[in-house]
């Protein structure tokens, strides 16, 4: 820390603040401090890496040079070598490698803060993922808390502002929980069977029979990181172009074009081709991203079962095998919430709040969850929005340049605030905000943040869930048809609300391009 903030200091300080110099100099200067705290994290391992990959994903608030720099350790981190691989599936299940594998692959498929994963072939057939703990992260685990517990009280001591303890408490709470795979696997058949009416996502199977606290052996499942725009090209991971049967215009069959057809085509034609690709992969990157959101708003809002590390490298999506269809691949169960019934329906209530612009009941819910005076800070944190933002409404209209901007650039004004409040909110919610952070560091690397159908899809989920509260309250069968009917109208409102935004967002050249194409069918 003391390097790069000598770096920083010495570096821009005789160059004149905003020039072009400026500019290019502080992006280098970004980038020699991002790859030394990456040097850091691989050398210190563990939760340092952990540390590391949070930060990766926080696109949104970060410069550039740091989240692309950091990125590698969601599923590059330092790797265990093979003879320790061998030791520990030695030690856990007392056999060699070759006596329960047909073959076994060396190099691993990606290695994390906590584990490596190998591919591996059964001697029944099954093609298998083999995740191996690392042999010393136990070890080290203790040590990095006791460490971090040292730091945060020598920060106390220097800036009482900062109240940081609350870090070491969690971190002693979640990491014994991360490091038992036993743990990891029923919480993954838990929301496999949670979420089992989404055919878009895929849990990979646990295979109870060779899995222990530190080996866990599941169904292989193939993809590429959600964020990787283009393992989705190559792999023709396209939801709309599959939802519609390929058609290009409407009411026009397909053709498959090849190079000599496409150099006859007409020029409306062309332009037409060339605007639906750019439409079908935004939407395809859309789909997803609304994939995501309804799988949270259900554990979050519905369930209070929450899968809280969802970085890139936990999260693929592929083209499914069977049907086509874009699938989205959950990994990595070990760190989830459980939220109690008081807090999920009041954090219910308040994204209901500022999602339709409330802010009496802004205020209120975001003091029954603890941030007291604080609520305007606390609501911008939530939403990763401006205060101004806000007050007009959080789903009227999309992040701004600007915004981003001010929200990168205030961040640090509000340290001693931010310690303030995450010291005083309850600790089911310090995981939730770090799940919001990872999912908006999805939505900004997909260009998704702060989509008014995500709120929407939200907004679904807290209906159903607080119709739910009050049914379950009720003995009245009058009363529960009353509130069933209440439930139906109002989701019915944001069903219509959500077909006017979508009719209002068919800008003009859509309209345009549409006739042209009709106009001038491509030759067959």
């Amino acid at each position: 820390t003391a390097v790069i903030s000598y770096d920083y200091l010495t570096s821009l300080r005789s160059v004149p603040y905003g020039s072009e110099e400026y500019l290019a100099l502080r992006s280098k200067v970004h980038l020699r401090s991002a790859r030394r705290l990456c040097e850091l994290c691989c050398a210190n391992r563990g939760t340092f890496i952990k540390v590391g990959q949070h930060l990766g994903a926080l696109d949104y608030l970060l410069p550039e040079e740091y989240t692309s720099t950091l990125k590698v350790l969601h599923s590059q981190a330092p790797q265990s070598s093979m003879q320790e691989v061998r030791q520990v599936i030695r030690e856990d299940l007392g056999k060699e490698i070759h006596d329960l594998f047909m073959s076994f692959d060396d190099t691993p498929l990606g290695a994390a803060s906590l584990a490596q994963v190998h591919k591996a072939v059964l001697h029944d057939g099954r093609t298998v993922a083999v995740k191996v703990q690392h042999p010393k992260v136990q070890a080290q685990s203790s040590k990095d808390i006791l460490l971090m517990e040292v730091l945060v009280l020598a920060v106390k001591q220097l800036f009482p502002d900062f109240e940081f303890m609350w870090l070491v408490d969690e971190a002693k709470k979640n990491l014994p929980l991360e490091l038992d795979f036993l743990n990891e696997g029923r919480n993954a058949e838990k929301v496999a069977q949670m979420l089992k009416h989404f055919d878009f996502l895929k849990v990979p199977q646990i295979y109870w029979e060779l899995s222990t606290k530190r080996v866990l052996l599941m169904e292989f499942v193939d993809g590429g990181q959600v964020n990787d725009r283009d393992y989705m090209e190559r792999n023709k991971i396209d939801v709309n172009e599959v939802r519609s049967g390929g058609r290009g215009c409407p009411g026009r069959p397909s053709v498959s074009r090849s190079s000599e057809a496409v150099s006859n085509l007409l020029p409306a034609d062309v332009l037409w081709s060339t605007y639906r690709v750019q439409a079908l992969r935004v939407s395809a990157m859309m789909e997803i991203s609304r994939h995501l959101g309804k799988m949270y708003s259900e554990m979050i809002f519905v369930n209070g079962f929450v899968h809280c590390d969802p970085h890139p490298g936990n999260v693929l999506v592929r083209k499914h095998p069977g049907t086509g269809k874009a699938e989205i691949i959950l990994l990595d169960h070990g760190l989830y919430q459980v939220l109690t019934e008081e807090f999920r329906l009041d954090y219910c209530h308040l994204w209901q709040s500022l999602i339709w612009t409330d802010m009496k009941r802004v205020e209120e819910y975001s003091q029954r969850l603890g941030a007291g005076d604080l609520y305007p800070l606390f609501a911008c944190m939530l939403t990763a929005r401006s205060w101004d933002s806000v007050n007009r409404g959080i789903s009227q209209a999309p992040v701004t340049a600007t915004e981003d901007a001010e929200i990168r650039n205030n961040a640090a004004n509000y340290l001693p605030q931010i310690s303030q409040l995450l010291n005083h909110v309850p600790r089911q919610m310090l995981l939730i905000f770090k799940t919001n952070d990872l999912l908006r560091g999805i939505e900004a690397a997909l260009g998704t943040r702060a989509s008014a159908s995500s709120f929407l899809n939200m907004s679904r989920c807290c209906i159903r869930a607080l119709a739910e509260h009050k049914k379950k309250n009720t003995c009245s069968f009058f009363r529960r048809t009353q509130i069933s009917f209440g439930e139906a109208f109002s989701l019915w409102q944001i069903s219509l609300h959500e077909l006017m935004l979508r009719v209002k967002g068919l800008k003009l050249p859509s309209w345009a391009m549409a006739l042209l194409c009709w106009l001038f069918p491509a030759p067959h």
